[in-house]
C-alpha cells in the first residue's frame, strides 16, 4: 500500500472518532455546569481547554466561547467541525481505498453541517452534538461492513484506537479537575455510552473505584483505554510482516511503535485498581503522552516523506 493512502486512512480514523468524542466530552461538559449552579464558568472552562490542548485566549471565557472554538470552529482540526472536514479531505484522497458508502456518508455529513448548526440556534447544542455522533457512528460500522480486513482497514482501526485511548483520557481528566463527584461519573458514563453496560458490570454500585476501573481497564467495552490499546497493538502486530530476518516473535517486537504500546498497556494490566485510582491524574497525562509518542512512531514507520529527486545535469570532463 502507498505510505500516502496509508496515511489519509490512518487519519480519517483519528479524526473521525475525534469530532465524536470532542462532541462527547463538550456534551458532559455543558451537562455539568448546568446540573451544578456552584461551579464556576470561567475557571471550569478554562479547565477543559486546558486539557483539550486548546492554548490560552486572551478573551473571557465563557462555555458559547468553548463551544465556539471546541466545537464550531472550521479552521482548527481539533475542534468536530475542522475535525469532520479533515477526514472528508483525506477520504478524498483515498476514494479508490474506501467504499463509496463511506465516501458518501461523510460527504452528505459535512454538506449537512450549515442545517445542522443553524438548527442548533433554535434547540440547543445538544442536539447539534447528538447529531454528530450518530453520523460517526454510521460513519464506523459502515467501515466496519463495508472494508475489507486488509491493510487500509488495519491504518484506518489503528488510527481510531490511538485518537480513542487520547480523548478518553481526555475525558477522564475532565472529570478529575472538575472534583470527581458522583453525579460527576454518572455523566460521564452516559456520555462514553458506557452506562447501561457499567451497571450490567457492577449491579448497579457506582462509585469512584468502580467507574474509573470499568473506563479504563474492562477488557470487553470497546470504549475503554485498555480495549483499545489492545485494539492498537493487535493492529500493529498484523502490520509487521512475519518471517524475515530477527522478525519472528523470539526478541520481543519489532518496531518503536508496538514497544510504546506494549508498556503502556502492562502498565495499565498489571497494576492494581486502587494504584491506578489513587495516581489517576498522573496515569492519564501518562496515556496522553503514550498517544503523541505512538503517532510520531507510526509517522515515521509507515509514512515517511521522500524528498523530491533532484535531476543534475552530466558533467563532461
Amino acid at each position: 500500500m502507498l505510505s500516502r493512502i496509508a496515511e489519509s486512512l490512518y487519519w480519517i480514523g483519528r479524526y473521525v472518532e475525534r469530532a465524536e468524542d470532542t462532541a462527547r466530552i463538550l456534551d458532559v461538559h455543558l451537562h455539568r455546569m448546568l446540573a451544578d449552579p456552584w461551579v464556576d464558568e470561567a475557571t471550569a472552562c478554562r479547565s477543559l481547554l486546558t486539557v483539550m490542548g486548546a492554548g490560552k485566549l486572551d478573551q473571557p471565557v465563557t462555555a458559547a466561547r468553548v463551544v465556539g472554538v471546541l466545537g464550531l470552529d472550521a479552521e482548527s482540526p481539533s475542534s468536530v467541525v475542522g475535525a469532520l472536514a479533515a477526514a472528508r479531505e483525506n477520504a478524498r484522497g483515498a476514494r479508490e481505498t474506501i467504499s463509496a458508502d463511506m465516501w458518501e456518508c461523510l460527504n452528505s455529513t459535512w454538506h449537512g453541517l450549515p442545517a445542522v448548526r443553524r438548527r442548533a440556534e433554535q434547540q440547543g447544542v445538544h442536539a447539534f452534538f447528538r447529531w454528530v455522533r450518530e453520523r460517526c457512528a454510521v460513519m464506523a460500522g459502515l467501515t466496519d461492513a463495508t472494508m475489507s480486513r486488509d491493510e487500509g482497514w488495519l491504518f484506518l482501526v489503528l488510527g481510531r484506537s490511538v485518537e480513542r485511548v487520547d480523548m478518553t483520557a481526555r475525558l477522564l481528566s475532565t472529570h478529575v479537575r472538575a472534583g470527581g463527584s458522583i453525579p460527576s461519573w454518572l455523566t460521564l458514563l452516559r456520555s462514553c455510552g458506557a452506562w447501561e453496560t457499567f451497571l450490567r458490570t457492577y449491579r448497579g454500585s457506582l462509585d469512584d473505584r468502580y467507574a474509573a476501573e470499568f473506563l479504563l481497564l474492562d477488557r470487553l467495552f470497546p470504549r475503554s483505554v485498555f480495549a483499545a490499546l489492545s485494539r492498537a497493538e493487535g493492529c500493529l502486530r498484523e502490520l509487521e510482516p512475519a518471517g524475515g530476518p530477527g522478525q519472528p516473535g523470539r526478541t520481543g517486537v519489532s518496531t518503536e511503535a508496538q514497544r510504546i504500546i506494549g508498556r503502556a498497556r502492562t502498565g495499565l494490566e498489571f497494576r492494581a485498581a486502587d494504584e491506578l485510582i489513587d495516581d489517576l491524574a498522573a496515569v492519564l497525562a501518562g496515556l496522553e503522552r503514550t498517544c503523541s509518542q505512538v503517532n510520531d512512531a507510526v509517522s515515521r514507520r509507515y509514512f515517511r516523506q521522500t524528498s523530491a529527486v533532484a535531476w543534475l545535469p552530466e558533467t563532461v570532463s
